[in-house]
């Protein structure tokens, strides 16, 4: 199925879930104020979900000059794509992620951390997955997804506080039509909803920018080898990410074990370094 297919399809599941949430919180009014919520996220997360996420984590711009931009410009070439902008995020959790909303209009992010622990092979194995990403056009539907599922996520947890609050519940809320234990299924069940899919569209997309970044780097063995190293590190260093965003990096960002495995946004380390091996240039 096209990335813009898929892009459209994620608006609209993601804001006929708002709709749902408006209802069950305010009746008609609140489904006529999530329609206008969903409306404004549709727009503001087709034309600026790279910013947002970006200011999300504090990243900054570099310039010609720094490591990483050398890096990306080089393997931009590689890959024959338009130079994107190149951020660093002040974290020491090693990670990083490509935005944007087209080829022409990306950005690729990476922190302090990952430029801390990995050799310059290692780091282009990275970059060259991201920059793979660019090129499949993942980065729009990655971005709108991470932006509406936010949102999401953002209001079923203010009618969990307004549940634990008192904010709801009684004649008052009865009379407008406000359902106690649908507002509850909501607060469980919209970030389950949201992270879902999330997972729909991150698996596989891992597994082919993995083979497509070998190609652009020329050879697995530098991202097999980063992938290794960042597992390890990520969990004893794990980036405090917000979870509707966890999907956009090349690395899942916190540590989870059990049952959190079966929510995870990333296919399993040792699964993507067997497939690089495999299917990579040799």
């Amino acid at each position: 199925m096209p990335n813009g297919l898929k892009t459209a399809l994620l608006l609209g599941a993601l804001s006929g879930l708002l709709l749902v949430i408006g209802q069950l919180l305010g009746g008609a009014n609140g489904m006529l104020l999530g329609f206008i919520f969903a409306v404004v996220m549709n727009f503001g997360s087709y034309w600026f979900s790279d910013k947002i996420v970006l200011k999300m984590y504090r990243a900054q711009e570099v310039a010609a000059g720094h490591r990483l931009y050398g890096m990306v410009e080089r393997l931009s070439r590689n890959a024959q794509l338009p130079m994107p902008k190149v951020y660093i995020i002040p974290d020491p959790s090693p990670n990083a992620f490509a935005t944007g909303r087209n080829p022409s209009h990306a950005a690729v992010a990476a922190t302090e951390g990952i430029l801390q622990i990995l050799n310059d092979h290692e780091l282009e194995g990275v970059i060259a997955h991201e920059l793979a990403h660019v090129k499949h056009r993942d980065i729009l539907i990655s971005s709108v997804a991470a932006t509406i599922a936010a949102a999401i996520m953002f209001a079923a947890n203010a009618a969990k506080w307004g549940m634990m609050l008192g904010g709801y519940g009684g004649n008052s809320d009865r009379d407008r039509g406000t359902n106690p234990v649908a507002m509850l299924a909501t607060v469980i069940l919209a970030p389950i909803a949201a992270m879902l899919i999330q997972m729909a569209i991150s698996r596989s997309r891992e597994f082919s920018a993995d083979a497509g970044g070998a190609q652009i780097a020329g050879n697995p063995y530098g991202l097999a080898d980063a992938l290794r190293k960042m597992e390890s590190v990520v969990k004893r260093v794990p980036l405090d990410a917000n979870p509707a965003t966890a999907h956009m990096f090349i690395m899942k960002p916190f540590a989870g074990g059990g049952l959190a495995n079966l929510f995870s946004s990333h296919p399993p380390t040792e699964d993507r370094i067997r497939a690089l091996m495999g299917d990579g240039i040799r």
